[in-house]
């Protein structure tokens, strides 16, 4: 038996918020109405059974809503908008001084000024003093009636994020007391795919050196892809990346100038790193030993490179050209390796390298790494190794001497 409450005519759109619908509780057409100013919705019976009767009385009776529900003016300084473009000023303003990711300045203002979803969309010439949680659920139902498919966690996180954003920078100003809770939407974590090695599996499944060697087997035969030539440049970039924890973008390895680069006199043995636009911002790192061999073969390829000249693929000047090239070599190499894709089915791509590097330091210093040193180094965060890389390595042999291991006296 059907619910009094079920539908029995499909939902008409008439306009953004407005909508009629009808109900086998009733004969009439029932009024469903958005009031952005309280964030929720409210419904009325039209009294009126014919749908183009009931499509008038909707579209009369949602214009006097909203005429009651009316936001009054507010001074200009109090409102979301004036708070959002100081947040924006701000953050390019952190960018320019390499303190935040011009990506970051980038996105958030995206986030704030995109006409469709955007939060002054939404919060626009609200009072900021009486923004509250309820009103940020509103906005994440408002953003999921714009489209027919789900978005992902990140597009939630993002937004809620930048809204706390621009809240703190009116707490900041004395304007709000706190920040309102905002929710968290549930998150699903995807592991970060890394090529197998050696001891957790055998030396003959062992991924990463299958690696090393067919990029050794392209440099000899002189594979070419999209008619450049694959060199010894391409294994020593993926030595790079192993030992230096670098993620492949323009704005870390491929943005890398040799005066960012030093080799410490001190011991041990290590290349100190200056990250100058990372996606966390200006960082200075230390690499591992290995690195410094691959650097001073670096050196010798181009002999006649200044401080001034990129470390990898010099001869272009369009950083973005030069990680397009890297990147189809090594799709051409794991094609030809056959290892595409990780245990999870997860495409591979050189990040599993910088992937691949940090679970590799976490297994074969048997617990002894620092994982505060080795969060600092990649330039990420303890959080992120425990939820990325500690949690999915798979059991073993190294990691149960670990569990079992008891300090020397």
């Amino acid at each position: 038996m059907k619910s009094r409450n079920a539908l029995t005519e499909k939902i008409v759109k008439i306009r953004r918020g407005l909508a009629i619908y009808k109900v086998g509780a009733s004969p009439y057409w029932q009024c469903r109405m958005r009031i952005p100013s309280k964030g929720s919705y409210q419904c009325r019976s039209t009294q009126e059974t014919a749908r183009i009767e009931a499509r008038k009385t909707a579209e009369e009776l949602y214009d006097s809503v909203l005429q009651r529900h009316v936001v009054p003016e507010v001074r200009k300084e109090l409102t979301f908008d004036y708070f959002a473009g100081k947040l924006i000023r701000k953050q390019y303003e952190l960018a320019k001084r390499g303190v935040r990711s011009l990506q970051l300045a980038k996105g958030d203002e995206w986030l704030i000024n995109n006409e469709t979803t955007g939060l002054l969309k939404y919060f626009g010439g609200r009072d900021i003093t009486q923004i509250r949680t309820k009103d940020v659920n509103a906005y994440l139902e408002f953003v999921k009636e714009t489209r027919v498919e789900p978005f992902a966690f990140t597009t939630y996180s993002n937004r809620i994020s930048c809204i706390r954003k621009i809240l703190k920078v009116a707490r900041d100003e004395g304007v709000i007391d706190t920040v309102p809770d905002t929710p968290r939407p549930p998150k699903k974590d995807n592991p970060r795919p890394f090529f197998r090695f050696a001891p957790l599996v055998s030396a003959k499944e062992d991924e990463y050196q299958k690696v090393l060697e067919t990029a050794k087997q392209m440099a000899q035969e002189k594979v070419q892809v999209r008619w450049i030539p694959v060199t010894l440049e391409l294994y020593d970039l993926i030595l790079f990346l192993m030992h230096s924890f670098l993620r492949p973008t323009v704005s870390e390895l491929y943005s890398l100038l040799h005066r960012d680069i030093t080799i410490a006199s001190d011991s041990p043995k290590r290349l100190l790193l200056t990250i100058r636009k990372g996606k966390t911002g200006h960082r200075v790192t230390n690499t591992l030993e290995a690195a410094v061999s691959v650097y001073e073969r670096c050196r010798k390829r181009y002999p006649n490179s200044t401080s001034d000249d990129y470390v990898f693929l010099p001869h272009y000047p369009n950083r973005a050209t030069a990680r397009n090239i890297i990147g189809r070599q090594f799709q051409a190499l794991l094609k030809r390796a056959n290892i595409q894709h990780s245990d999870h089915a997860t495409p591979h791509s050189l990040y599993s390298i910088r992937h691949t590097a940090l679970c590799m330091r976490l297994v074969k210093s048997k617990g002894e790494v620092n994982i505060y040193n080795l969060a600092k180094s990649a330039g990420t965060s303890t959080e992120q190794l425990e939820r990325f890389y500690l949690r999915n390595l798979p059991p073993s042999a190294e990691l149960a001497k670990n569990l079992q291991t008891f300090g020397d006296d």
